[in-house]
């Protein structure tokens, strides 16, 4: 588990989240909402699911993450999705997404391999890879395959991963 924290949009105040492991029951129905079939998705072998909730609504997720390491050398983000009531304008808490995704970087420096420690790589949809390279700092490398570098990552970590002071 990991500690940190997202920003409440309405009352705009910091609140404490924790990020870990999730449990099989919390994994998230597509018929509530949700653009993934994380129930589908729980069954590849080798992924690893983590999930963000504030620390006072547990059983409420924020976002959601698979990972799988490639080649026993390259994590891999499979999917990443932000909880319904946090996409669009009247979203509940913001920052979720890059939470989430330097959660991730973070764990490409403790799970890569080689030369492949720190860095992660995704399939971005092509609508988002723009918005992956200029606000989170991902490259793009051919299609739609892009990857953070572990500069990139650490960059990541520094501005997302900050407990509440």
């Amino acid at each position: 588990m990991m500690q940190t924290i997202i920003y409440e949009v309405k009352n705009k105040v910091d609140r404490d989240a924790k990020i870990q492991l999730v449990d099989n029951k919390l994994i998230p129905y597509q018929r509530d909402g949700w653009n993934f079939n994380w129930k589908k998705l729980c069954k590849v072998e080798g992924s690893i699911f983590y999930k963000i909730s504030c620390l006072n609504s547990p059983d409420i997720l924020e976002g959601i993450l698979m990972l799988t390491l490639f080649n026993k050398e390259m994590l891999f983000m499979n999917n990443i999705e932000l909880a319904p009531h946090n996409i669009g304008s009247k979203k509940k808490f913001d920052k979720v997404a890059g939470v989430l995704l330097a959660f991730a970087c973070r764990k490409s420096f403790e799970i890569g391999k080689g030369n492949y420690n720190g860095f992660l790589s995704f399939d971005s949809k092509s609508e988002l890879i723009k918005l992956y390279s200029d606000r989170y700092g991902a490259t793009w490398a051919m299609g739609n395959k892009m990857f953070f570098t572990p500069e990139a990552g650490k960059k990541l970590m520094k501005k997302f991963l900050q407990l509440k002071k």
